[in-house]
């Protein structure tokens, strides 16, 4: 183990909000990177112990950053209730990436643990993270016990940079086939899809008022993470199709942009696109989740003209809300959605010609069709017949597919076939 590194983690966390302030907010997420490439090649030649039974009471040490205010803390969110509906005890270890997150989500809280109490660990932490979280929590956090890593990516071909991941990992999981072939190409170790339960729970109804936005037009809502690459959520292209479907002059409708942790960036980009328009409206505060929701329901449509998505939790919660959804047909969101339930964009595929964020050049993802997302627009506002039948079918097939019970009976099942392999395994070895 790096000392140094370990060092550098730990003085970085103590120091985190008072280097927020004084350094560039690119240089910390290239130092980071640095840590990460350095850890990571140590990886490849480290491994943990193997499990070994009776050492730790049978059960699951959730650990992710479950406090975010962000679409990977959600998951770990939604990740937990699923884990808690099964036969076997869950215990929440509370993991802060170092990155620049707000950590406000008080749900669990009364959960959190600072000890791994439990035999299998299901670990919601990225790969790129991963080799930072290594170095960060003692060793014995991962020895002798079944680790799971519970894995987000978005493209086709999982990194090779980050196969050195499964030296300490037994299995991994993800929530789409999407995900879960892309990982399959680099390892023969298990890769199960767990999939999301979808809820969206309002605890405190908002009006459009609660949010500056206007109650006499018919509202198109995006939204996005500036952290979760800008590029791949593609708000340039949602404005460009609103503004090819409506002109200036017409004023019985509005485009809202929703992001989380807006950068100068965003606001450089939006404003150039939104020239001229004044129905086109920007939400910049990080909003609690109910609030969330409650805008997503407040909206008349979602659109996400997405080049790549791991899942699409916002498209299935407004599907859920009633809330008609444009989006790209390509990637894990094709796997809750089709013509029946969503607008669904035609698209090309493109080929990445740099480095964009953790996605490499070579790298393919989608490029959807404009001109079709402008036309789907203005018939969700023109044929209300098409608008209600979307909606309903929408919410129908995800109270039905992707309900709690679905997803906690598939996550028991394959913990039940963990531990008959693992006992089985060790009678092996006894006889």
């Amino acid at each position: 183990m790096n000392k140094a590194n370990k060092w550098l983690i730990k003085t970085a966390r103590v120091m985190k909000p008072i280097l927020i302030k004084i350094l560039p907010v690119g240089f910390l997420r290239k130092a980071k990177r640095t840590i990460v490439s350095n850890s990571l090649k140590k990886l490849w030649k480290e491994g943990k112990e193997p499990y070994e039974a009776n050492r730790y009471p049978k059960g699951i040490n959730l650990i992710g950053n479950i406090k975010a205010e962000t679409g990977l803390g959600q998951s770990c969110r939604l990740l937990a209730s699923i884990l808690d509906n099964t036969e076997y005890p869950i215990n929440i270890y509370q993991y802060s990436q170092l990155g620049i997150q707000k950590e406000s989500d008080t749900a669990y809280d009364n959960r959190i643990n600072s000890e791994l109490i439990y035999d299998i660990n299901v670990i919601h932490i990225n790969p790129h993270e991963m080799a930072v979280a290594y170095l960060d929590i003692d060793k014995s956090a991962w020895d002798y016990r079944y680790n799971i890593a519970y894995w987000l990516w978005e493209l086709e071909d999982f990194p090779d940079e980050w196969t050195s991941c499964f030296n300490y990992l037994d299995e991994i999981w993800a929530p789409s086939e999407f995900i879960c072939e892309s990982i399959r190409k680099k390892t023969d170790k298990p890769v199960k899809c767990i999939h999301y339960h979808i809820t969206a729970e309002i605890t405190k109804e908002y009006a459009r008022s609660d949010f500056n936005l206007p109650e006499d037009k018919f509202l198109y809502l995006m939204m996005y993470d500036h952290g979760s690459c800008v590029e791949r959520k593609n708000p340039m292209g949602v404005i460009k199709a609103f503004k090819k479907a409506f002109p200036k002059e017409e004023t019985k409708v509005g485009l809202v942009i929703k992001i989380n942790n807006a950068s100068n960036e965003d606001d450089e980009i939006i404003q150039d696109l939104c020239r001229e328009y004044t129905n086109i409206y920007l939400i910049k505060e990080t909003l609690e989740k109910s609030a969330v929701n409650s805008l997503i329901k407040c909206a008349d449509a979602v659109v996400s003209l997405h080049r790549a998505e791991g899942f699409g939790l916002v498209m299935a919660e407004a599907m859920l809300l009633g809330t008609p959804v444009i989006a790209t047909n390509w990637s894990a969101n094709t796997e809750f959605m089709n013509s029946d339930t969503a607008c669904m964009i035609d698209y090309e595929i493109a080929t990445l010609k740099k480095d964009i964020s953790l996605y490499k050049a070579g790298s393919r993802w989608a490029s959807p069709d404009i001109n079709q997302a402008a036309m789907y627009m203005r018939k969700l506002h023109e044929d209300k017949t098409y608008y209600t039948e979307i909606s309903q079918k929408a919410q129908q097939y995800i109270q039905k597919e992707l309900s709690l019970k679905n997803a906690a009976l598939k996550s028991e099942d394959r913990i039940k076939e963990i531990y008959y392999t693992l006992e089985n395994r060790d009678y092996d070895k006894e006889i």
